[in-house]
Protein backbone atom coordinates (compact mmCIF):
# COMPACT_ATOMS: atom_id res chain seq x y z
CA UNK A 1 0.00 0.00 0.00
CA UNK A 2 2.65 2.27 0.95
CA UNK A 3 4.48 1.80 -2.34
CA UNK A 4 1.15 2.65 -4.26
CA UNK A 5 0.85 5.53 -2.16
CA UNK A 6 4.60 6.73 -3.21
CA UNK A 7 4.26 6.02 -6.86
CA UNK A 8 0.83 7.22 -7.35
CA UNK A 9 1.71 10.58 -5.29
CA UNK A 10 4.77 11.15 -7.43
CA UNK A 11 2.95 10.39 -10.60
CA UNK A 12 0.27 13.05 -10.33
CA UNK A 13 2.44 15.57 -8.33
CA UNK A 14 1.13 15.31 -5.12
CA UNK A 15 1.31 14.08 -1.53
CA UNK A 16 0.60 11.01 -0.31
CA UNK A 17 -1.61 12.29 1.77
CA UNK A 18 -3.62 13.41 -0.60
CA UNK A 19 -3.42 9.84 -2.46
CA UNK A 20 -5.18 9.02 0.41
CA UNK A 21 -7.59 11.33 0.75
CA UNK A 22 -8.81 10.80 -2.76
CA UNK A 23 -8.90 6.75 -2.44
CA UNK A 24 -10.62 7.18 0.68
CA UNK A 25 -13.46 9.87 -0.44
CA UNK A 26 -12.55 12.50 1.97
CA UNK A 27 -13.47 15.93 1.09
CA UNK A 28 -11.13 18.44 1.12
CA UNK A 29 -9.57 18.01 -2.42
CA UNK A 30 -9.91 19.91 -5.47
CA UNK A 31 -11.67 18.29 -8.54
CA UNK A 32 -8.37 18.86 -10.72
CA UNK A 33 -6.22 16.83 -8.12
CA UNK A 34 -8.77 13.88 -8.02
CA UNK A 35 -8.96 13.49 -10.94
CA UNK A 36 -5.01 13.55 -11.84
CA UNK A 37 -4.75 10.79 -8.35
CA UNK A 38 -7.60 8.96 -10.28
CA UNK A 39 -5.67 9.23 -13.65
CA UNK A 40 -2.17 8.37 -12.41
CA UNK A 41 -3.67 5.72 -10.78
CA UNK A 42 -5.13 4.16 -14.11
CA UNK A 43 -1.81 4.73 -15.63
CA UNK A 44 0.38 2.84 -13.56
CA UNK A 45 -2.32 -0.15 -13.53
CA UNK A 46 -3.27 0.50 -10.32
CA UNK A 47 -6.95 -0.67 -9.55
CA UNK A 48 -9.50 1.80 -8.31
CA UNK A 49 -10.99 1.34 -4.77
CA UNK A 50 -14.78 -0.28 -5.54
CA UNK A 51 -16.33 2.49 -4.88
CA UNK A 52 -14.44 4.40 -7.36
CA UNK A 53 -14.58 1.63 -10.24
CA UNK A 54 -18.01 3.25 -11.24
CA UNK A 55 -16.55 6.27 -13.23
CA UNK A 56 -14.58 6.74 -16.66
CA UNK A 57 -11.08 8.48 -15.87
CA UNK A 58 -9.39 11.28 -18.42
CA UNK A 59 -7.56 8.82 -19.71
CA UNK A 60 -7.43 8.19 -23.64
CA UNK A 61 -5.93 5.24 -25.51
CA UNK A 62 -3.92 5.80 -28.76
CA UNK A 63 -2.95 2.43 -30.52
CA UNK A 64 -0.52 2.52 -33.18
CA UNK A 65 0.95 -0.63 -35.20
CA UNK A 66 4.08 0.26 -34.23
CA UNK A 67 7.02 3.16 -33.61
CA UNK A 68 9.57 1.79 -36.09
CA UNK A 69 7.81 3.89 -39.38
CA UNK A 70 8.64 7.74 -38.03
CA UNK A 71 4.94 8.28 -39.57
CA UNK A 72 3.77 6.62 -36.06
CA UNK A 73 5.67 8.76 -33.35
CA UNK A 74 4.99 11.79 -35.12
CA UNK A 75 1.03 10.85 -35.05
CA UNK A 76 1.40 10.45 -31.34
CA UNK A 77 3.05 13.55 -30.31
CA UNK A 78 0.58 15.60 -32.04
CA UNK A 79 -2.60 13.54 -30.76
CA UNK A 80 -0.69 13.44 -27.03
CA UNK A 81 0.26 16.97 -27.36
CA UNK A 82 -3.26 17.73 -28.00
CA UNK A 83 -4.98 15.41 -25.72
CA UNK A 84 -3.04 17.28 -22.81
CA UNK A 85 -4.41 20.79 -23.74
CA UNK A 86 -7.66 19.19 -23.41
CA UNK A 87 -7.36 18.11 -20.26
CA UNK A 88 -6.86 13.82 -20.90
CA UNK A 89 -4.15 11.77 -20.38
CA UNK A 90 -2.99 9.74 -23.24
CA UNK A 91 -2.29 6.39 -23.16
CA UNK A 92 0.05 4.95 -25.52
CA UNK A 93 -0.35 1.33 -26.85
CA UNK A 94 2.28 0.52 -29.64
CA UNK A 95 2.29 -3.10 -31.21
CA UNK A 96 5.45 -5.14 -31.74
CA UNK A 97 5.70 -8.29 -33.18
CA UNK A 98 5.60 -11.50 -30.84
CA UNK A 99 4.49 -8.39 -28.37
CA UNK A 100 0.90 -7.42 -26.69
CA UNK A 101 -1.80 -7.18 -29.88
CA UNK A 102 -4.46 -4.80 -30.56
CA UNK A 103 -7.34 -6.86 -28.82
CA UNK A 104 -4.84 -7.46 -26.14
CA UNK A 105 -4.87 -4.01 -25.43
CA UNK A 106 -8.50 -3.05 -25.96
CA UNK A 107 -9.15 -5.29 -22.88
CA UNK A 108 -6.66 -3.43 -20.99
CA UNK A 109 -8.18 -0.38 -22.06
CA UNK A 110 -11.77 -0.86 -21.36
CA UNK A 111 -10.44 -2.24 -18.11
CA UNK A 112 -9.05 0.51 -17.05
CA UNK A 113 -12.34 2.60 -18.28
CA UNK A 114 -10.46 4.83 -20.50
CA UNK A 115 -12.78 7.88 -21.91
CA UNK A 116 -12.37 6.63 -25.54
CA UNK A 117 -9.70 5.09 -27.74
CA UNK A 118 -7.49 6.43 -31.31
CA UNK A 119 -7.01 3.60 -33.52
CA UNK A 120 -3.94 4.50 -36.25
CA UNK A 121 -2.95 1.31 -38.76
CA UNK A 122 -4.84 -1.22 -37.13
CA UNK A 123 -6.50 -4.29 -37.94
CA UNK A 124 -9.32 -2.46 -38.99
CA UNK A 125 -8.10 -0.91 -41.98
CA UNK A 126 -7.39 -4.89 -43.00
CA UNK A 127 -10.51 -6.24 -44.95
CA UNK A 128 -9.75 -9.74 -43.71
CA UNK A 129 -8.78 -9.34 -40.11
CA UNK A 130 -10.74 -9.73 -37.34
CA UNK A 131 -12.52 -7.45 -35.80
CA UNK A 132 -14.42 -8.54 -32.85
CA UNK A 133 -12.74 -6.20 -30.31
CA UNK A 134 -13.70 -2.88 -32.14
CA UNK A 135 -17.74 -4.64 -31.87
CA UNK A 136 -16.50 -4.70 -27.93
CA UNK A 137 -15.91 -0.64 -28.35
CA UNK A 138 -19.06 -0.39 -29.96
CA UNK A 139 -21.00 -2.30 -27.47
CA UNK A 140 -19.68 -0.26 -24.03
CA UNK A 141 -20.64 2.68 -26.41
CA UNK A 142 -17.38 4.45 -25.95
CA UNK A 143 -16.42 7.25 -28.13
CA UNK A 144 -13.78 5.72 -30.94
CA UNK A 145 -11.95 7.40 -33.76
CA UNK A 146 -9.50 5.40 -37.00
CA UNK A 147 -7.00 7.41 -38.34
CA UNK A 148 -6.86 6.85 -41.95
CA UNK A 149 -9.20 4.40 -43.92
CA UNK A 150 -11.05 1.43 -42.43
CA UNK A 151 -13.87 -0.74 -43.06
CA UNK A 152 -17.14 0.89 -43.55
CA UNK A 153 -18.87 -1.55 -41.32
CA UNK A 154 -17.49 -0.85 -38.16
CA UNK A 155 -18.88 2.29 -38.67
CA UNK A 156 -16.54 4.58 -36.60
CA UNK A 157 -15.66 8.18 -37.02
CA UNK A 158 -12.51 8.20 -39.56
CA UNK A 159 -9.74 10.91 -40.38
CA UNK A 160 -8.56 10.34 -43.59
CA UNK A 161 -6.15 10.98 -46.52
CA UNK A 162 -7.28 11.34 -49.03
CA UNK A 163 -5.80 8.57 -51.24
CA UNK A 164 -7.42 9.55 -54.61
CA UNK A 165 -5.60 12.67 -54.56
CA UNK A 166 -2.58 11.65 -53.52
CA UNK A 167 -2.33 9.07 -56.38
CA UNK A 168 -3.27 11.87 -58.68
CA UNK A 169 -0.75 14.24 -58.00
CA UNK A 170 2.30 11.06 -57.54
CA UNK A 171 1.32 9.86 -60.83
CA UNK A 172 0.49 13.43 -62.49
CA UNK A 173 4.36 14.24 -61.41
CA UNK A 174 5.47 11.34 -62.94
CA UNK A 175 4.17 11.91 -66.51
CA UNK A 176 5.06 15.28 -66.58
CA UNK A 177 8.97 14.01 -66.32
CA UNK A 178 8.18 11.76 -69.13
CA UNK A 179 7.63 8.44 -67.72
CA UNK A 180 4.88 5.98 -69.79
CA UNK A 181 5.59 3.11 -67.28
CA UNK A 182 4.30 3.90 -64.43
CA UNK A 183 3.98 0.63 -61.36
CA UNK A 184 2.72 1.14 -57.82
CA UNK A 185 4.20 -0.70 -54.58
CA UNK A 186 1.04 -1.16 -52.34
CA UNK A 187 0.39 -3.08 -49.12
CA UNK A 188 -1.34 -6.25 -48.82
CA UNK A 189 -4.45 -7.34 -50.81
CA UNK A 190 -6.86 -6.38 -48.53
CA UNK A 191 -5.43 -2.98 -47.37
CA UNK A 192 -8.21 -0.65 -47.05
CA UNK A 193 -5.81 2.69 -48.33
CA UNK A 194 -4.06 0.90 -50.82
CA UNK A 195 -7.07 -0.83 -52.46
CA UNK A 196 -7.97 3.29 -52.48
CA UNK A 197 -4.66 3.59 -54.08
CA UNK A 198 -5.27 1.25 -56.58
CA UNK A 199 -8.30 2.48 -57.77
CA UNK A 200 -7.42 5.80 -58.16
CA UNK A 201 -4.68 4.90 -60.65
CA UNK A 202 -7.07 2.67 -62.33
CA UNK A 203 -9.37 5.60 -62.36
CA UNK A 204 -6.25 8.27 -63.63
CA UNK A 205 -4.38 6.27 -65.87
CA UNK A 206 -7.30 4.21 -67.38
CA UNK A 207 -5.59 0.68 -66.31
CA UNK A 208 -7.31 -2.16 -67.12
CA UNK A 209 -6.17 -5.90 -66.90
CA UNK A 210 -3.53 -5.93 -69.00
CA UNK A 211 -1.87 -3.66 -66.07
CA UNK A 212 -1.99 -5.80 -63.74
CA UNK A 213 1.57 -6.87 -63.77
CA UNK A 214 2.14 -3.11 -63.29
CA UNK A 215 1.40 -3.91 -59.32
CA UNK A 216 3.06 -5.27 -56.46
CA UNK A 217 1.97 -6.12 -52.75
CA UNK A 218 4.13 -6.32 -49.71
CA UNK A 219 4.14 -6.00 -46.23
CA UNK A 220 5.34 -2.33 -44.77
CA UNK A 221 8.82 -3.18 -44.54
CA UNK A 222 11.77 -2.33 -47.03
CA UNK A 223 12.55 -5.99 -47.12
CA UNK A 224 9.26 -6.45 -48.51
CA UNK A 225 9.25 -3.94 -50.98
CA UNK A 226 12.12 -4.52 -52.13
CA UNK A 227 11.06 -7.99 -53.32
CA UNK A 228 8.25 -6.17 -54.94
CA UNK A 229 9.90 -3.58 -56.41
CA UNK A 230 12.53 -5.97 -58.16
CA UNK A 231 9.79 -7.30 -59.97
CA UNK A 232 8.74 -3.92 -61.05
CA UNK A 233 11.98 -3.01 -62.53
CA UNK A 234 12.23 -6.20 -64.42
CA UNK A 235 9.27 -5.93 -65.92
CA UNK A 236 11.00 -2.43 -67.43
CA UNK A 237 8.86 0.33 -65.33
CA UNK A 238 10.40 3.44 -64.76
CA UNK A 239 8.24 5.22 -62.44
CA UNK A 240 7.05 3.81 -59.20
CA UNK A 241 4.60 5.00 -56.50
CA UNK A 242 5.00 3.44 -53.19
CA UNK A 243 2.00 3.37 -50.24
CA UNK A 244 4.53 4.41 -48.01
CA UNK A 245 7.82 6.14 -47.58
CA UNK A 246 9.59 2.68 -45.96
CA UNK A 247 8.41 0.87 -49.04
CA UNK A 248 9.37 3.28 -50.92
CA UNK A 249 12.89 3.01 -49.52
CA UNK A 250 13.20 -0.44 -50.17
CA UNK A 251 12.31 0.09 -53.52
CA UNK A 252 15.23 2.58 -54.42
CA UNK A 253 17.56 -0.46 -52.91
CA UNK A 254 15.98 -2.77 -55.05
CA UNK A 255 16.78 -0.40 -57.64
CA UNK A 256 20.36 -0.04 -56.74
CA UNK A 257 20.40 -3.99 -56.40
CA UNK A 258 19.27 -4.27 -60.01
CA UNK A 259 22.59 -2.01 -60.92
CA UNK A 260 20.13 0.75 -61.95
CA UNK A 261 20.21 4.19 -60.59
CA UNK A 262 17.57 6.50 -58.49
CA UNK A 263 16.84 8.94 -60.25
CA UNK A 264 18.25 8.75 -63.46
CA UNK A 265 16.97 5.26 -64.63
CA UNK A 266 14.17 4.88 -61.81
CA UNK A 267 12.23 7.36 -60.02
CA UNK A 268 10.59 6.56 -57.41
CA UNK A 269 7.36 8.10 -55.19
CA UNK A 270 6.93 7.40 -51.24
CA UNK A 271 3.78 8.63 -48.74
CA UNK A 272 3.50 10.09 -45.69
CA UNK A 273 6.52 12.18 -45.85
CA UNK A 274 7.52 11.03 -42.58
CA UNK A 275 10.68 12.36 -40.30
CA UNK A 276 14.21 11.93 -42.35
CA UNK A 277 13.31 12.07 -45.91
CA UNK A 278 14.77 14.55 -46.76
CA UNK A 279 18.22 13.02 -45.25
CA UNK A 280 17.88 9.80 -47.76
CA UNK A 281 20.11 9.30 -50.54
CA UNK A 282 18.55 10.94 -53.03
CA UNK A 283 16.14 12.79 -50.70
CA UNK A 284 12.61 11.40 -51.38
CA UNK A 285 9.82 12.95 -53.02
CA UNK A 286 7.03 11.81 -51.15
CA UNK A 287 2.99 12.22 -50.39
CA UNK A 288 2.96 14.53 -47.46
CA UNK A 289 -0.05 13.16 -44.92
CA UNK A 290 -0.99 16.40 -43.13
CA UNK A 291 -0.62 14.72 -40.19
CA UNK A 292 -0.95 17.66 -37.35
CA UNK A 293 -3.85 18.80 -38.87
CA UNK A 294 -5.66 14.98 -38.70
CA UNK A 295 -4.22 14.01 -35.40
CA UNK A 296 -5.98 17.30 -34.14
CA UNK A 297 -9.08 16.46 -36.06
CA UNK A 298 -9.27 12.70 -34.46
CA UNK A 299 -8.85 14.37 -31.34
CA UNK A 300 -11.60 17.22 -31.82
CA UNK A 301 -13.84 14.22 -32.95
CA UNK A 302 -13.22 11.46 -29.86
CA UNK A 303 -14.04 14.89 -27.40
CA UNK A 304 -16.88 16.40 -28.70
CA UNK A 305 -18.20 12.13 -28.33
CA UNK A 306 -16.76 12.19 -24.83
CA UNK A 307 -18.46 14.95 -24.29
CA UNK A 308 -22.10 13.87 -25.36
CA UNK A 309 -22.44 15.93 -28.45
CA UNK A 310 -23.32 13.74 -31.47
CA UNK A 311 -20.95 12.94 -33.92
CA UNK A 312 -21.64 11.76 -37.78
CA UNK A 313 -20.25 8.40 -38.68
CA UNK A 314 -18.97 10.43 -41.91
CA UNK A 315 -15.11 10.26 -42.93
CA UNK A 316 -13.19 13.78 -42.64
CA UNK A 317 -10.89 13.56 -46.05
CA UNK A 318 -7.85 15.96 -45.89
CA UNK A 319 -5.63 16.62 -49.14
CA UNK A 320 -2.13 15.40 -49.12
CA UNK A 321 0.72 17.78 -50.62
CA UNK A 322 2.94 16.61 -53.05
CA UNK A 323 6.33 17.19 -51.88
CA UNK A 324 9.32 16.94 -55.10
CA UNK A 325 13.04 15.89 -53.64
CA UNK A 326 15.34 14.24 -55.27
CA UNK A 327 14.51 10.76 -56.17
CA UNK A 328 12.95 11.47 -59.16
CA UNK A 329 14.13 12.60 -62.63
CA UNK A 330 12.74 12.82 -66.50
CA UNK A 331 12.06 9.64 -67.88
CA UNK A 332 15.43 8.01 -69.45
CA UNK A 333 15.84 7.74 -73.35
CA UNK A 334 15.12 4.80 -74.66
Amino acid sequence: MTKRLTEVAKKAGVSEATVSRVLNGRDGVSETTRTAVLTALDVLGYERPTKLRGERARLVGLVLPELQNPIFPALAEVVTGTLAQRGYTPALCARTIGGVSEMDYVEMLLDHQVSGVIFAGGSYALADARHDHYRRLTDRGLPVVLVNAGVDELGFPRVSTDDAVAVEQAYGHLRSLGHERIGMVLGPEGHVPSRRKLDAMVQVAGWGEADAECVERSSFSMEGARVAATKLVERGVTGIICASDVLALGTIRAARRLGRAVPADISVVGFDDSAFMTCTDPPLTTVRQPIETMGQAAVDLLVTQIEGAGVLQDELLFEPELVVRGSTAPAPRR
